[in-house]
């Protein structure tokens, strides 16, 4: 179990013997989880002057792990703290500076963790590294992440799907189970708020028509046929810039499954009346397009499909979406303002068409 105060989430610093003291440290304490032995520690540093200022227990084999935040004395020494934790039968593993700032429950610190990640889920390492306190945290591909490779516990790996990883290392101390649950359940959540918006939505229409936002799999490919074969020469002419009026077979997959990326469509009963792809660039930012059949335009389907795009984009954090756009055509600018996305465009840029999402 853990106590209603926790450590704080910060950065490891060199553990050196000064005898000035920071505001705070934060003590690793092993011990037999025996009555009356926290109470010996807590006196010991009584007698040191020294004020608790936070404090969790750590299940581990054997005993249990006591993280104290404190305010040391002035002038105490490391040494004299760690000889004195021995004094008692008790194993100091680890002393390191702490910042006071940071106290939070547990319950309260991983929350706020993902809530930070959610709100920007490129800061997903960095997250897991104040979590953890880890000394660093790197998003690697899975076939690199080698879980077998623990290094006396001061290694740990959580898998992220979709060929990622996460490596977290801590030097200062190894991970104990406790930590390595919490962070798990925190990259499963994240995950699981990742599906989450990737899932059906189905939009509020006036006219009560069911309409079906979702994401397209191959089995579309018929209906994705099927919505060109119905757009007229200048709808597909303002999608593809190119004078066709049907799609090649071997397209279908393509536009259902981009490389890298995800599509998106607009559902009416069996039929695919729009349809969106959402494209991760390697340089940042992400390509999309656009394409709606013509007897459902005007309606709001392609500001819909945008702002999923764009929800979509937000949720892997990115801020800038591309698309290719004809000079003097201002349907897509005007989507783009309805889905409330800011647009610019320059001349250097030809048909280029960057939109920005709020924030």
């Amino acid at each position: 179990m853990e106590t209603s105060r926790a450590l704080p989430q910060v950065g490891p610093a060199a553990a050196v013997d000064v005898a000035d003291a920071p505001s705070a440290w934060r003590v690793r304490i092993r011990m037999h989880d025996h009555p009356g032995t926290l109470a010996r520690i807590a006196i010991r540093l009584a007698d040191l002057e020294c004020n608790i200022l936070g404090l969790a227990v750590l299940p581990v084999p054997g005993g249990v792990l006591d993280e104290i935040v404190l305010r040391p004395a002035t002038g105490l020494p490391r040494r004299h703290l760690a000889e004195a934790i021995r004094a008692e039968g008790c194993e100091c593993t680890a002393i390191i500076d702490a910042d006071v700032h940071e106290l939070v429950d547990p319950a309260s610190s991983t929350l706020l963790a993902a809530r930070r990640a959610v709100d920007d889920p490129a800061r997903l390492a960095e997250v897991l590294k104040d979590v953890l306190a880890a000394d660093v945290v790197t998003r690697v591909p899975t076939a690199e992440a080698n879980p077998a490779r623990t290094e006396s516990g001061h290694r740990a790996v959580f898998a992220l799907g979709g060929g990622d990883a996460l490596v977290a290392r801590r030097q200062w101390a190894p991970f104990v189970q406790l930590e390595l649950t919490r962070a798990e359940a925190l990259v499963t959540l994240l995950t699981a708020a990742e599906r989450n918006v990737a899932g059906p939505v189905v939009l509020n229409r006036p006219d009560g028509a069911a309409i079906v936002l979702r994401k397209g799999v191959p089995a579309d490919a018929e209906a994705v046929s099927g919505l060109h074969r119905r757009c007229s020469t200048a709808t597909l002419f303002r999608r593809y810039h190119t004078g066709v009026r049907t799609v090649p077979r071997r397209w279908l997959h393509r536009l259902l499954v981009p490389p890298r990326g995800t599509s998106v469509l607009a559902v009416f009963g069996r039929e695919v009346i729009g349809l969106a792809q959402l494209i991760p660039s390697a340089t940042g930012g992400a390509e999309i397009s656009l394409l709606v059949e013509d007897d459902w335009q005007r309606q709001g389907i392609g500001t819909a499909l945008l702002s999923r795009v764009a929800t979509l984009a937000e949720a892997q954090g990115i801020a800038e979406l591309r698309a290719d756009c004809l000079p003097g055509d201002d349907v897509l600018p005007r989507t783009a303002a309805r889905a409330g996305l800011r647009t610019e465009r320059s001349l250097e840029e030809g048909t280029q068409l960057r939109m920005f999402l709020p924030g």
